[in-house]
């Protein structure tokens, strides 16, 4: 009958020969000679596609393995390195392996750092060794970039989509508290008016937004939401959190502004046109305030004072660095407020106050371990 054999451990590319036989009593017969040739194994062929969901420590990248090269493929993949011609088992190189046999992949790519240029290949492996497809290249993003605008401003991108700005605010010498335009208004506190001279700083154009908030804390306490909306129910140790993380993520140097930078800017700084409101003297062009809201609405919703700074008076309360206490008059510079006390100060009045408590020489304080649905801040640097 007839039979199958077989033939292994032959060599590529190599002829051989080969006979059929049979044994009996009386010997051994074989069949007519047959010769054959092996086939060639060449390297595997493979291409390298182009990479995509590029973030910050992460993007995808695939392959296709075409052709086996008359072989066994073994193992395929990505590898990639921040030197060109990345290869596998290169101590400068990473590499991911998608399985074994022909056709596409895709591989993840993992723990890269942020604002780095790497190079990638995809690579299929067989009898006869390892071949690479064409090298593709790309950048990881960003997480912070900051740029500066034509009116000497920083604009902070935080992850790609998350802006805010500082206002650039040259510094002077202004008369703080109850000044003349505050009227039958000021209270006590804001008493005795007094000059006060202050260097050049910048502070946020808006409050701090629940998105940004968001960004930097991976949570969001605010009692109103939205993510243009003013994060709220933030104590002042609150904002001192975030703003310490919020450094470590720039390499900036944040802060919460002093309460005299506070009214400085408020007041449109060495632009001011003496308004009793941030930006205005009537309150509902620049503010959300008990006569038009009962909640926190989107920043920038309302007129910007006379330094493009917006919400200066209402929505949202504002902490300031100092601790609150009495004024005195004599001039001073740069002033940081009393070395201690109970309070923190808070500036701006909110959606929850009358219009005397919006203007901008309104003082406000409240412990600094506490957070309400009115409280919010905005940076400093």
């Amino acid at each position: 009958g007839s039979f199958t054999s077989q033939l292994t451990n032959l060599k590529e590319n190599t002829t051989y020969y080969v006979r059929a036989y049979a044994v009996n009593e009386k010997g051994v017969a074989y069949g007519e000679e047959k010769s054959f040739k092996t086939v060639e194994v060449t390297l595997p062929t493979v291409t390298t596609n182009d990479v995509t969901n590029i973030k910050f420590y992460s993007a995808s990248c695939g392959g296709n393995v075409n052709s086996d090269g008359n072989g066994t493929v073994t193992a395929r993949g990505i590898c990639w390195s921040e030197v060109q011609n990345p290869t596998i088992n290169n101590i400068y190189s990473e590499e991911t392996n998608n399985g074994t046999g022909t056709g596409s992949f895709t591989s993840q790519l993992t723990n890269l750092k942020e604002n780095t240029t790497y190079y990638v290949r995809a690579y299929a492996t067989n009898e006869k060794g390892t071949a690479y497809g064409e090298e593709k290249s790309f950048k990881t993003e960003e997480i912070v970039d900051i740029s500066v605008d034509s009116d000497g401003n920083e604009i902070v991108t935080l992850y790609g989509n998350i802006v805010f700005k500082m206002i650039s605010v040259e510094g002077g010498t202004f008369s703080m508290g109850a000044t003349s335009e505050q009227g039958g208004d000021a209270n006590s506190d804001e008493k005795p008016v007094h000059s006060v001279t202050l260097s050049d700083y910048y502070i946020g154009e808006t409050e701090v937004t629940q998105e940004l908030w968001q960004a930097v804390m991976g949570n969001n306490p605010s009692y109103f939401s939205g993510s243009q909306n003013p994060v709220e129910k933030v104590s002042w140790n609150d904002c001192k959190e975030f703003i310490t993380k919020l450094n470590q993520l720039t390499g900036k140097n944040f802060r919460l502004p002093t309460e005299a930078e506070w009214e400085y800017a408020a007041r449109g700084g060495n632009k001011s046109q003496g308004y009793k409101y941030s930006g205005s003297n009537t309150i509902g062009n620049v503010a959300w305030y008990d006569g038009n809201s009962n909640l926190t609405h989107d920043v920038k919703t309302k007129s910007p004072n006379e330094l493009g700074i917006y919400d200066m008076s209402g929505n949202v309360l504002e902490w300031c660095q100092d601790w609150y206490g009495s004024y005195s008059s004599g001039s001073q510079t740069n002033p940081t407020g009393p070395s201690s006390g109970s309070y923190r100060v808070l500036r701006g009045g909110s959606f929850g106050h009358s219009a005397g408590g919006c203007r901008v020489s309104y003082r406000s304080d409240y412990n600094p371990d506490y957070g309400h649905t009115n409280f919010g801040f905005r940076l400093a640097l």
